[in-house]
């Protein structure tokens, strides 16, 4: 009776945590730097994984961290790979299967807007979400 009593316990409380909705692999599909657009074939083999608050972001080196979000705001903290240390600001928007993240690589403020225009350390990325088949 007892084994029963918790397992239904846990399962309750596995159904009420709430998944997060950028978890998944992220495709970058458009990418600028202070305004200026990055040719797509600079970052076609570019991956980010996000599960919960870990990241790992797949480039010409793999970075992983943590990453926490609250409202549109997130706080990215390297923990391994070439941003080890770094702690980067950045805001967001999901839209459907688009998720945009405008990052101060500067970190000293949250972007206001999804512009990197006249900000030479802002980095502007547009992601499509992998779809596995």
């Amino acid at each position: 009776m007892t084994l029963i009593t918790l397992i239904s316990c846990a399962t309750a409380k596995k159904a009420m945590v709430e998944t997060n909705p950028l978890n998944g692999t992220w495709i970058p599909i458009q990418q600028e730097m202070g305004g200026n657009a990055i040719s797509a074939s600079l970052f076609a083999n570019q991956k980010l994984i996000l599960s919960d608050t870990n990241y790992t972001f797949i480039a010409e080196s793999i970075d992983k961290g943590v990453v926490k979000m609250n409202g549109n705001k997130m706080d990215i903290y390297g923990k391994e790979g070439a941003n080890t240390g770094n702690h980067f600001k950045a805001i967001y928007k999901l839209e459907t299967d688009l998720l945009t993240i405008c990052y101060n690589l500067g970190g000293e403020i949250y972007p206001a807007t999804f512009e990197s225009s006249g900000n030479p350390v802002y980095f502007l990325s547009v992601f499509k979400r992998e779809i596995k088949q």
